[in-house]
């Protein structure tokens, strides 16, 4: 057994932010340039941001290595030799269009339950399997954040034998194997065999080896029923013999192999293998393959609006999504957050996440008042999540932008948020093309939430409307407040004090507003809507003037 902690890479470190205490850990075993951190995951479905915690975590480490002077490879292995054990409810092409079952020839799927990846036909018919079309997916997530990884493809590297010597170390040492793996595993007898072939005649991948001819380089196979999930698959009893190219590693010892193989200093994991796979790793690493086990660190899982993260269920977003939201600069920010902490990702609450950022960058160039320690994490944080720090970038507010959204202009977008003061008059055309780059990201997120913000404002020509006089007045009146430069709240308590003044319905003076912007019945919470908007407009409009 292992005593190794995983969570203490973190925990014993001195450091104020959590990636300068995992390189920390990494120098003290004074490591060979390029030192190699490694994700990786199965290949089973539509990728979601949860894989992101493979990619970004370790990327948010390699920069930091690299601040440090260290050449750094950021390898991801697709561990797509791996069984197809459930048929995900959602899919995705690879424009990123999620499709449900119907759309693709689910039972095909079905057929292939228990295949390895690779072996799966691709259900949309553009890659060579099931499993090259979601690693592509993959290694896209990681471009449309900028983050540069070298994919590993297990079936290819048993291929071209990268792990042949380590299998026959193995299989040569099958007694010691399962001493090691039967202390965390107690379905592990003395008829066990570390070793997994795909059946030459139906395909499965089958733990039923007859035997093994290490020296030789051979393992002779009877194709037997397998456990894939809840179902069993029935072996169709076919025998054969393989190479040791041919077949796989069971994942306890498949991963130290990979970290043998690669020469893997760092790896972060979920939680999930923090009490399974890694300990039992560690010791195949140590007592099997005789390597030593990668710096480890642990990070939570986080859930989406509250449930969880799952690709078969079809419980997710994709990285591809989120930035139709927001730009890359603001989902890298979110996992430069401390890994320890289990984390709600809202795509409601976005807005709250942009903040954040907008005063992280505040911070950074100080602009905005702050503690020691936050300064001191805007400093080290900030440089890592936007590709280049420019002082003159320009932030406009999230919802403010939401605002903005409502009318398709170009022009008059940029001249409300510059009237609105969120664009200054000195600055730079690249900073202001950037800034109005948010204005969509954040109709998106309005339309994708059906929020406050999801209205199509009237601004080209006024509606056709007509009020009575006590109404007419009233808005009059609401006219001259907000043009007194009251804020949003002040004007929400002074839509009931005139329509208690002008013995109108507070329900029907609210309605009359929105007949005006938006041509309908109900919208926004008024007072603090109209305090967005450009005050001249907004004066214009409640004149009936335009």
């Amino acid at each position: 057994m292992t005593d190794d902690n995983p969570y203490a890479t973190i925990e014993d470190g001195t450091a104020t932010f959590w990636a300068d205490a995992v390189a920390d850990a990494i120098e003290a075993r004074d490591p060979d340039d390029p030192i190699v951190i490694k994700g990786g995951v199965s290949p089973s479905g539509v990728p979601h941001i949860g894989h992101l915690n493979e990619i970004v975590r370790g990327y948010v480490v390699a920069e930091v290595l690299r601040e440090r002077g260290h050449e750094v490879r950021q390898v991801f292995t697709s561990d797509d030799t791996d069984r197809l054990r459930k048929i995900p409810r959602r899919l995705a092409d690879l424009e990123w269009n999620v499709v449900g079952l119907g759309e693709v020839d689910a039972g095909a799927l079905g057929r292939n339950l228990g295949k390895p990846y690779t072996s799966v036909p691709d259900p949309f018919g553009c890659c060579d399997s099931y499993g090259a079309h979601f690693t592509t997916l993959l290694a896209e997530s990681a471009e449309l954040l900028d983050v540069p990884i070298e994919v590993v493809s297990n079936t290819e590297r048993y291929a071209e034998g990268d792990f042949e010597d380590l299998t026959r170390h193995v299989l040569a040492n099958q007694e010691r194997a399962r001493e090691v793996l039967g202390e965390y595993q107690a379905s592990v007898d003395d008829d066990y065999v570390p070793f997994q072939v795909e059946c030459a005649s139906c395909g499965i991948l089958t733990d039923g080896i007859t035997d093994v001819d290490p020296a030789d380089g051979t393992v002779t196979y009877e194709c037997r029923d397998v456990n894939v999930g809840e179902e069993t698959i029935e072996g169709c009893g076919h025998e054969g013999e393989v190479s040791l190219r041919e077949g796989k590693l069971p994942w306890r010892f498949e991963w130290p192999a990979q970290w043998a193989v690669l020469g893997v200093d760092f790896e972060p994991f979920g939680k999930d293998h923090a009490e399974g796979s890694w300990p039992s790793g560690v010791d195949v690493a140590r007592n099997v393959f005789e390597v030593e086990p990668p710096v480890p660190m642990v990070y939570e899982w986080f859930t989406l609006d509250g449930e969880a993260l799952s690709s078969s269920s079809g419980n997710i977003v994709t990285a591809a999504e989120v930035l139709e939201l927001v730009d890359p600069a603001v989902l890298r920010y979110f996992f430069t957050k401390d890994p320890r902490k289990q984390r709600d990702f809202s795509i409601a609450h976005l807005d709250q996440l942009v903040e954040e950022f907008d005063r992280l960058e505040a911070v950074y160039f100080g602009r905005e008042d702050a503690d020691e320690q936050e300064r001191e994490r805007a400093e080290r944080v900030y440089p890592i999540a936007v590709d280049e720090p420019r002082e003159e970038r320009i932030r406009i507010p999230y919802t403010f932008a939401a605002v903005l959204g409502m009318t398709d202009d170009p022009d008059l977008r940029e001249e409300i948020a510059r009237r609105e003061g969120h664009i200054p008059d000195d600055a730079p055309e690249w900073a202001v093309e950037e800034a109005l780059g948010r204005v969509d990201r954040a109709r998106a997120w309005a339309r994708r939430t059906d929020n406050a913000f999801n209205y199509d404002l009237k601004r080209e020509e006024l509606p056709d409307v007509d009020f009575d006089t006590g109404t007419g007045a009233a808005l009059d009146d609401l006219a001259e407040f907000v043009a007194a430069g009251n804020d949003g709240e002040a004007i929400q308590a002074k839509i009931y004090e005139l329509a208690d003044e002008y013995d109108l319905e507070v329900s029907e003076f609210f309605a009359a507003g929105y007949r005006l912007l938006f041509g309908l019945e109900e919208g926004p919470k008024l007072g603090p809507f109209l305090a967005k908007l450009d005050q001249a407009f907004v004066v214009d409009r409640l004149r009936r003037d335009r």
